[in-house]
C-alpha cells in the first residue's frame, strides 16, 4: 500500500534502549501529566507539535513517550494473517464513557426525554432512513439538496440522474438490511449489499456486486485530484473478505470486542481494503448499520450517522489517514465515529423533543371531528407551508402505511374541505383548499 501524506506522518519510533535520556524524562511529573492529557485526547502528531509542552522535553521526545505509553496499554486486533491487517487500539476514558452511554440509550430510552412517542415510531424511522440514504450518497458525491431528495423518496418518482439513483438505492438497501439481521456476514451478503447500493450508478454495470479485479483504484481528493491512498493489491481481496467475515462472526471469547467498536472496525476495513471499483464508502456505512442492528441496537434505525459525518467530511478522511499513518492505530477512527454517533443520538433526541412540542401546537387541530393523527399532521404541514402539495405515495411513504390507507386519509381531508384534488396523468395531487383557513378558524372557536 502507498499513499501521499496530506497529514504530516509522525516521527519514526526509536529504540529506547539507545535513548536513555528520553526515557529518563518519563519520571518527571509535568511530563507524566502532559502524556496523560494528550493520550486521553488521543492527539495525533500534527496536533502535538502545536501544543505547549514542558520545557525540559522536545515535541519529538514527548511523542515517543506518548507512543510508548500507548503501546503498553494497546489491544491488538488481528483481522488477517496477511501483512497490513494487524491493528492497535486503546480504550480511552472517552471511548469507555461513550460506549456506556450508547449501551444505555440505543436500547430505546433517550437521556432527557421519554422513549419514542407511542404511534410515532414508523414515521421517525422512515425519516431517519431517508436522512441516512441522502447523507451517505452526498458523502460519495451525490449532488442534490436534502429537500429535493426527500421529495424524491416520499413521492417515489423516477430518479432523473445518477445522484438521485444513488439516494434511492441507498434508501432501498438500508430498508432491506433489517431482513438480514439474523444472518452471519458472508462474502455473498457483502456483494449483495454492494450490488443493491450501486445499481445503475457505476460507469460500468459489470462492476455492480463484483470485487475489483485490478489495481486501477485510488482514493483521491475530489477537488485537487491528489491521491490520498492506494488500496491493497486486488489479489488479497478474496482472502481478506473471508477474514473480515470471520472477524464479524466470531464469538470472541476472551478477545471480546464491544459490538459498537466491532461495527466501526468493519466500517474502517471496507474503506481500507477498498474491495470495489466504486461504492466502498456506501457499502462500509451500510455494513456498520447492519451490524449494530444485528446486535440488538435497534435505535440506530432512528438516527443517521452519515448526516453528522456530512458536516465534517474532512475529519472523516483525517480519521482514516491518521490510523493508516500511525501504525494502524484504530483509536483515531473509533474516536471520530463515536463523536459522530453521539451527535446523531443527540440530534435525534432534539428531533423527538421538537416533535413533542409540535404536538402541543396542534392541540386545536385535534379537536376537529373524525380525523386521525396523520390527518392532523397533514393539516399542520399545510398550515406551515401553504403551497405544500401531497400525493398518495408521499403520505404512504412518510407514515409507512399501505396505499389504500394513505388514499383514504387524503380523500377524507378533501371531503371535509381542507384539500382539493387535481389530476396529473394518473396521479392525484392534493393542495390547500380555499376554505382551509376558515375551517381552521372554526376549529379554534370550537376549542374556546
Amino acid at each position: 500500500m502507498s499513499k501521499s501524506n496530506p497529514i504530516n506522518p509522525p516521527p519514526s519510533e526509536i529504540d529506547f534502549s539507545k535513548d536513555l535520556e528520553t526515557i529518563s524524562k518519563l519520571s518527571h511529573p509535568e511530563v507524566i501529566a502532559t502524556i496523560k492529557d494528550f493520550n486521553d485526547k488521543y492527539l495525533y502528531w500534527d496536533e502535538v507539535i502545536r501544543r505547549e509542552i514542558p520545557e525540559m522535553i522536545t515535541h519529538e521526545s514527548l511523542w515517543k513517550l506518548m507512543k510508548l505509553n500507548r503501546k503498553i496499554k494497546s489491544k491488538k486486533i488481528k483481522v488477517s494473517e496477511l501483512g497490513g491487517y494487524q491493528f492497535d487500539s486503546n480504550t480511552t476514558d472517552f471511548i469507555s464513557k461513550s460506549l456506556h452511554r450508547f449501551d444505555l440509550n440505543l436500547g430505546g430510552v433517550l437521556e432527557g426525554s421519554t422513549t419514542i412517542p407511542e404511534g410515532q415510531g414508523d414515521k421517525y424511522m422512515i425519516n431517519a432512513l431517508m436522512e441516512e440514504a441522502i447523507a451517505s450518497s452526498q458523502l460519495e458525491g451525490a449532488a442534490t439538496t436534502r429537500k429535493i431528495a426527500k421529495d424524491l423518496l416520499r413521492t417515489e418518482r423516477k430518479p432523473q440522474n445518477i445522484s438521485e439513483r444513488m439516494i434511492v438505492n441507498n434508501y432501498l438497501t438500508i430498508k432491506e438490511l433489517k431482513k438480514f439481521t439474523d444472518r452471519k456476514l458472508t462474502p455473498s451478503l457483502i456483494l449483495h449489499i454492494h450490488k443493491t447500493i450501486t445499481s445503475d450508478t457505476l460507469e460500468l454495470s459489470k462492476n455492480e456486486g463484483k470485487f475489483r479485479t485490478n489495481n486501477n483504484v485510488n482514493v483521491v481528493d475530489g477537488i485537487t485530484g491528489e491521491i490520498y491512498y492506494t488500496p491493497p493489491d486486488f489479489n488479497e481481496i478474496p482472502q481478506v473478505i473471508n477474514d473480515i467475515c470471520s472477524f464479524a462472526n466470531s464469538n470472541q471469547g476472551n478477545d471480546f470486542i464491544h459490538p459498537i467498536i466491532k461495527a466501526i472496525t468493519l466500517h474502517f476495513l471496507i474503506g481500507y481494503l477498498h474491495p470495489f471499483v466504486d461504492g466502498n464508502g456506501r457499502t462500509a456505512r451500510a455494513l456498520f448499520y447492519w451490524y449494530l442492528l444485528s446486535k440488538g441496537y435497534w435505535l440506530v434505525e432512528f438516527i443517521s450517522i452519515s448526516k453528522t459525518i456530512l458536516n465534517s467530511p474532512a475529519q472523516y478522511s483525517r480519521a482514516y489517514i491518521c490510523t493508516e499513518n500511525d501504525d494502524n492505530d484504530l483509536t483515531y477512527f473509533y474516536n471520530y465515529n463515536l463523536k459522530m454517533l453521539s451527535r446523531a443520538l443527540e440530534g435525534f433526541r432534539k428531533y423527538i423533543s421538537k416533535q413533542i412540542s409540535n404536538k402541543t401546537n396542534i392541540y386545536a387541530l385535534q379537536k376537529i371531528k373524525d380525523i386521525n393523527e396523520r390527518q392532523v399532521e397533514i393539516i399542520f404541514k399545510i398550515q406551515k407551508e401553504k403551497h405544500k402539495m401531497f400525493t398518495i405515495k408521499e403520505v404512504q411513504n412518510t407514515y409507512n402505511i399501505v396505499y389504500q390507507t394513505a388514499r383514504t386519509d387524503l380523500l377524507k381531508l378533501e371531503k371535509l374541505g381542507f384539500l382539493f384534488q387535481k389530476k396529473s396523468g394518473k396521479k392525484l395531487l392534493f393542495f390547500k383548499s380555499n376554505r382551509f383557513d376558515s375551517l381552521l378558524d372554526e376549529a379554534k372557536k370550537d376549542d374556546l
